[in-house]
């Protein structure tokens, strides 16, 4: 395994340095790095419905989407993320214990206790969530990341993200701010972030025989452009969402599916399926399916391949999605 040391601070340069690795590295890569502050979106949010827009550009938080499924989070110089990237296959399923496991191990040699993986995708410590994680397979590989709270403002956090309701009842919850924490705070030793880093990578290098490299000169120039041409662009974080009549939205112990459609003489015209669920495969794949179907059970029944859709929306089953596609319409 290759850890690839990375000091920037910029998030549209490191989200852009993961593409970057998916597309060139040929051997398995862990990297940590910080982000100024920022909203990192999942791929299949809808920024204007999970952020609180006003509340980002009035603070300079930028917005940035990323490849991977999953909820919106907020960055800082306070929160550490980790990336793992592994060679996969295309029949690979989403296993969020393998990539955090070392994670936890690690924080339990810190002397943290009462540290476990909880629900689909969170670390927590004490019943308190300090990191969230988001898995995709791309380019014949498996991203994963997470976030860890470290000394991150979370006034900030709870201020930019708007939380669906029934996310925070499902979690028994009152709001996000009594859901999540900061890791320094469990720590029998004060570090800060940095020293934090050094130890994380000092201790994955040792567990798997690590080469340490950093990026070159050639790389970085190829992530900045990466960066500028796409991870910057209002295009690739914002302009994903249209204009939809209608929006069937409901939340599932996987995560929330959020359906907006546009129908024209009974046939799908547009479709947009958003939320923050996981999946192994785009689900541009399932909306491309849709469209242009009949708005009618027996053909959307059909039509919707069962495999392809677990592919898209993991836990999500055929008569699930049907039943949301033609629930009674909700007008935006």
């Amino acid at each position: 395994m290759v850890i690839y040391r990375n000091k920037s601070t910029d998030p549209y340069f490191n989200l852009a340095s993961e593409q970057y690795l998916l597309d060139n590295a040929s051997e398995n890569v862990f990297m940590l790095w910080r982000n100024d502050k920022a909203v990192i979106i999942g791929k299949n949010q809808n920024a204007y419905a999970e952020l609180d827009l006003d509340y980002t550009e009035k603070n300079n938080i930028k917005v940035v989407r990323r490849l991977t499924g999953g909820g919106a989070v907020f960055h800082d110089v306070g929160n550490v993320n980790f990336s793992f990237i592994v060679g996969g296959n295309e029949n690979a399923t989403l296993d969020f214990e393998r990539f955090t496991r070392p994670i936890i191990s690690a924080l339990e040699s810190l002397g943290v206790k009462n540290v476990c993986l909880s629900g689909r995708n969170d670390i927590l410590i004490d019943g308190i969530k300090i990191s969230g994680n988001a898995q995709s397979q791309y380019n014949g590989k498996t991203l994963h990341h997470g976030t860890l709270l470290y000394s991150s403002d979370l006034s900030m956090l709870t201020g930019a993200l708007k939380v669906d309701p029934e996310k925070i009842r499902s979690k028994g919850i009152k709001s996000v701010r009594n859901r999540v924490g900061n890791i320094r705070e469990h720590l029998s030793s004060d570090m800060d972030a940095e020293a934090f880093m050094t130890y994380l990578e000092d201790y994955i290098s040792r567990q798997n025989d690590c080469v340490i490299k950093d990026f070159s000169r050639e790389d970085i120039s190829e992530i900045e452009k990466l960066a500028k041409e796409k991870y910057s662009t209002w295009e690739w974080n914002f302009g994903r969402s249209k204009e939809f009549s209608c929006v069937k939205k409901r939340r599932y112990p996987f995560g929330g599916v959020e359906i907006a459609l546009t129908l024209e003489n009974g046939f799908i015209k547009n479709i947009k399926i958003s939320g923050d669920f996981f999946g192994t495969r785009d689900v541009e794949a399932l909306e491309c399916l849709l469209k242009g179907r009949k708005f009618e059970y027996s053909e959307l029944n059909s039509c919707v391949d069962g495999k392809l859709l677990g592919q898209c929306i993991a836990g999500m089953s055929k008569e699930e999605f049907i039943k949301l596609l033609i629930s009674q319409e909700e007008n935006i």
